[in-house]
């Protein structure tokens, strides 16, 4: 490591002082403004990542969902999952580090994690289309070269493709082609002969779908994927970000937060419509019916979909592989009573956040996760993918042997490596034009019960402590029984509290059967979060 060149190169990339930010399940994300050294940093330390496990590591300059003037950046693992945990503790240490204990701090790193400096090291850098993100990468690029690592900018990327290229990268090409064209021939190669097996079009607008790009990368994305669409899909973008700024009225999370349709996309009743958000990781579909009413079909609905699509296939391929939903405590009681009671299959829940959800679908050989804001994959197990390619190639039964291709496909369109806005619309057009389904029908599933978010400030989050996947506090003390106590008064209730990992925020969750007794559950129960939780400011309201 040459010490003065360091000095030099970071010196060009100073740390404001005072400053220190932490590194969570979304990395860094904070204003555009303050993040030069981070980015810079963090081109180092994806160089010490590469070099402990000999692998590409991928650097994504993004902040999702977040307004057009902030920024971030996330690390991503050799599989194309997220920063290992022990490491997101380093890549904190180094962004805070002042300047003067930056050398120190890289050697402690390099001796903890057993990082070998004479090792090759390969970054992998993407960023989306905020006007400070083509800067922001420049300065990780000058953190990758000053500590002589090799890397490849593919520039303007959504996150889940820069994920699915790390991934090809280190599997050898097993998992696909490190490309952009790569994965457009992939999807849709998978796509188009799902579609092929779909029953004829009835009705026009069956195949046309309306695409809320949140004026972010999305909208590149898809255009430049059009020409490898069949003829058969249709797909209108807007807010391609030509126009207006991202994210700003529009995008998964406005249209989930606010339930209701994005500005500048009008919508004709019975049209299948959906949103991205600015990074297209998430997606969430919705229509309006003949009344003029707005329906919200999200994460909750999607995993419902895929996972009768999947549950069929595997009775009709006759494999006794294990199927199951993971959830957080977020998602819609409908939904989780619909897929163990109706579906019969097994639902489980876990904390709040995509590497629960990752990490705990692992455990299957057909893992489904979704957040209820539209963020999910499916996940295939090794002994599953073998199983399900050999019956596609091998199995003498027509029948059997079909359903296996299907199979195959769906599970070559999705991507396994993170929640994939494209990869997934995908995959819900095929499984809807192969189960003849009109969006309408596809919301009847299932009914959602009415049910209220609120936030209760708090003077500490640490006051609130919850266990059982965050579906109960266990301080401050009083508040879970309180919190039961409330429920009982309510038909079909339920509610939990969490604090939020950022701020110091309580979060409320409350349903029930109609509206007015979620909207009334959620404001007892933030109060008592108020008054038992060192509450901040006036009292919550409605």
């Amino acid at each position: 490591m040459d010490s003065e060149a360091l000095r030099k190169s970071s010196a060009s990339h100073p740390k404001p002082s005072g400053l220190t930010l932490q590194y969570g399940t979304a990395g860094f994300r904070t204003k555009a403004e303050q993040l030069d050294h981070v980015m810079f940093r963090m081109g180092l330390l994806a160089v010490l990542r590469s070099k402990a496990l000999a692998s590409t590591i991928g650097v994504m300059v993004t902040a999702s969902h977040n307004p057009e003037e902030d920024n971030g950046v996330k690390l991503v693992d050799p599989l194309g999952e997220m920063l290992h945990p022990s490491w997101e503790e380093y890549a904190t240490q180094l962004a805070n580090a002042e300047e003067q204990e930056l050398q120190t701090t890289i050697t402690e790193i390099c001796q903890k994690a057993e990082v070998n400096l004479h090792q090759d090291a390969s970054v992998f850098i993407g960023r989306d289309t905020r006007p400070s993100s083509k800067k922001l990468s420049q300065s990780v690029i000058d953190g990758v070269s000053v500590l002589g690592g090799q890397y490849h900018d593919y520039g303007l990327v959504t996150t889940p493709q820069l994920h699915y290229l790390v991934c090809c990268q280190n599997t050898q090409g097993q998992y696909g082609k490190a490309t952009l064209e790569g994965y457009y021939e992939k999807l849709s190669k998978a796509f188009t002969e799902l579609i092929q097996q779909s029953p004829p079009i009835s009705g026009e607008n069956q195949r046309h779908l309306k695409i809320d790009c949140a004026n972010g990368i999305g909208a590149l994305k898809l255009s430049e994927m059009k020409p490898y669409f069949p003829k058969e899909m249709l797909i209108h973008l807007y807010n391609d970000g030509t126009k207006e700024k991202l994210n700003h009225l529009c995008g998964a999370d406005f249209v989930k937060v606010h339930q209701q349709p994005p500005r500048g996309l009008a919508m004709e009743p019975g049209e299948r419509c959906c949103s991205f958000d600015g990074d297209a990781d998430r997606i969430v579909y919705y229509y309006m019916d003949t009344t003029g009413r707005f329906h919200l079909i999200d994460g909750d609905k999607i995993a419902t979909l895929i996972s009768i699509f999947l549950k069929e296939l595997l009775a009709k391929v006759g494999q006794s592989l294990e199927l199951a939903v993971v959830q957080t405590a977020y998602a819609n009681g409908s939904s989780t009573r619909y897929l163990e009671e109706m579906l019969k299959v097994p639902v489980h829940c876990v904390k709040t956040g995509v590497k629960h959800l990752h990490h705990k679908a692992q455990e299957f050989d057909i893992g489904v996760y979704f957040e209820a804001n539209g963020h999910g994959t499916v996940l295939f197990s090794k002994a599953a993918e073998t199983k399900i390619r050999q019956l596609a190639r091998e199995e003498k039964d027509n029948g059997k042997r079909e359903a296996a291709k299907v199979l195959e496909n769906m599970m070559d369109l999705i991507n396994q490596t993170v929640g994939d806005a494209i990869s997934d619309m995908l995959a819900i057009e095929a499984i809807l034009a192969l189960k003849g389904l009109t969006v309408q029908q596809w919301d009847s599933i299932y009914t959602d019960l009415p049910n209220r978010l609120l936030r209760v400030q708090v003077a500490e989050r640490r006051a609130v402590a919850t266990v059982d996947a965050e579906r109960r506090a266990v301080s401050p003390p009083g508040l879970q029984e309180n919190i039961d106590a409330l429920v009982g008064k309510y038909r079909a209730a339920r509610a939990f509290v969490r604090p939020s990992g950022t701020e110091d925020v309580v979060r409320v969750y409350a349903e029930a059967d109609t509206q007015e007794n979620a909207d009334a559950l959620a404001l007892e129960v933030s109060l008592a979060v108020y008054h038992l939780a060192g509450g901040k400011g006036a009292p919550p309201q409605l």
